[in-house]
């Protein structure tokens, strides 16, 4: 809705990473650099580790974007509790390799081979692996296995490892990844943005996206930004979209504190920020086999909000505070003061009942444009 109401081509602050939006923070330069020299050096592995939403995914699907395809092959895992078997299927399949009903080692060697024929062919392949802080011990030696694998002197796989902060506690703590850890070469942690970067951030996302200066804001809004996401762009998403959804319905061209304000309090009632990253991992042993499959029980949908009902309410709330001001204004033509108290208390009541009533009806109708803007699928809305 807010994107049609100002003139945007396109939802400029969508959750999902989309390397056309990519922003380069300092943090985020620094982890290019990083990711240069280590992707230069051709070898060992790269760690890249950061908070939750602070643009992990958006930064490697950028690097991707970059990379000549006819001189490096890329697969890329997103890992849940894998353990070493596991893991060592899911990277081939990144690969394109078939190896459903092989066994760990036939799949090692349908690996191994296939980085053979690309080397031939003149190409170097990166394993990329997101989620790393999920994986197992276990797990991570696979990984670092995998990296043994030669052709001659010329090492035939990179791996880059993207994970949370937890992930970068385990690999510098850990006694068993000793080996893994001298095969490093380089690792950047991901920090928040800067104060000073949110307003750039925001206006670059929404220039690619064809704004022209509408909606405007207010310079406040920015350091109230920062001090409340704590710089961390997944949530500055979050509050932005919430701001230009209440814009939309308001038919503001200008985004103030006050909006602001209104925004983060509702955010905070709904526990719209969750805590920004789990605790670290307790247990490092091997993951359990998968066990079967089970069906998802989703929870039934609310009862729909009577917005009609919200709205019949106002209304007759507005008839009761209009009948009021004419009889005051009648009483005053009298000359009768008798009443006229009453008549103010019954208005002061009356104007706080509304104003009530509008806030109601405004979140209502901010949360359905939001649900019906999201993934949910259009006919449930």
């Amino acid at each position: 809705m807010f994107d049609d109401f100002y003139g945007l081509t396109g939802r400029p602050f969508q959750l999902t990473p989309d390397p056309n939006f990519y922003f380069e923070s300092t943090t985020h330069r620094k982890a290019l650099s990083y990711l240069g020299y280590g992707l230069a050096q051709a070898e060992g592995f790269i760690v890249i580790t950061g908070e939750i939403g602070s643009g992990k995914s958006t930064l490697v699907a950028h690097l991707m974007q970059k990379i000549d395809r006819e001189q490096m092959t890329v697969g890329q895992v997103v890992t849940s509790n894998l353990d070493g078997e596991e893991l060592v299927h899911v990277a081939a399949q990144s690969f394109g390799l078939d190896v459903e009903g092989h066994d760990k080692a036939a799949a090692l060697g349908a690996i191994e081979s296939f980085l053979h024929d690309e080397a031939r062919a003149g190409r170097r392949c990166l394993l990329v692996v997101d989620e790393s802080q999920n994986l197992s011990v276990e797990a991570l030696e696979e990984l670092r296995m995998l990296s043994n694998f030669q052709l001659g002197a010329h090492p035939l796989l990179q791996l880059l490892l993207l994970g949370q902060p937890e992930f970068k506690q385990v690999l510098a703590q850990h006694g068993e990844l000793e080996q893994l850890r001298q095969r490093v070469i380089a690792a950047h942690h991901l920090e928040a943005m800067e104060p000073g970067e949110i307003e750039p951030y925001i206006k670059h996302r929404l220039e690619c996206v064809g704004w022209q200066g509408n909606p405007d804001f207010d310079q406040r809004v920015f350091a109230e930004l920062y001090t409340a996401t704590g710089g961390i762009p997944r949530k500055v998403n979050q509050v932005v979209t919430r701001l230009l959804l209440l814009g939309a319905v308001e038919q503001r061209s200008r985004i103030d504190n006050a909006m602001l304000s209104s925004v983060l309090s509702e955010m905070q009632h709904d526990n719209a920020f969750p805590e920004a990253a789990p605790k670290p991992m307790e247990k490092l042993s091997p993951a359990p086999p998968p066990g079967p499959v089970k069906h998802v029980a989703y929870p039934q949908p609310a009862p729909p909000v009577r917005v009609e009902a919200l709205l019949a309410e106002r209304d007759a709330q507005i008839s009761e505070l209009q009948q009021a001001v004419v009889e005051l204004a009648e009483s005053v033509e009298n000359g009768s003061g008798s009443g006229s108290d009453e008549i103010k208390h019954r208005i002061d009541a009356l104007e706080q009942r509304l104003e009530e009533q509008e806030r109601m009806v405004r979140h209502v109708l901010t949360m359905m444009i939001e649900w019906m803007e999201s993934s949910q699928s259009r006919a449930a809305a």
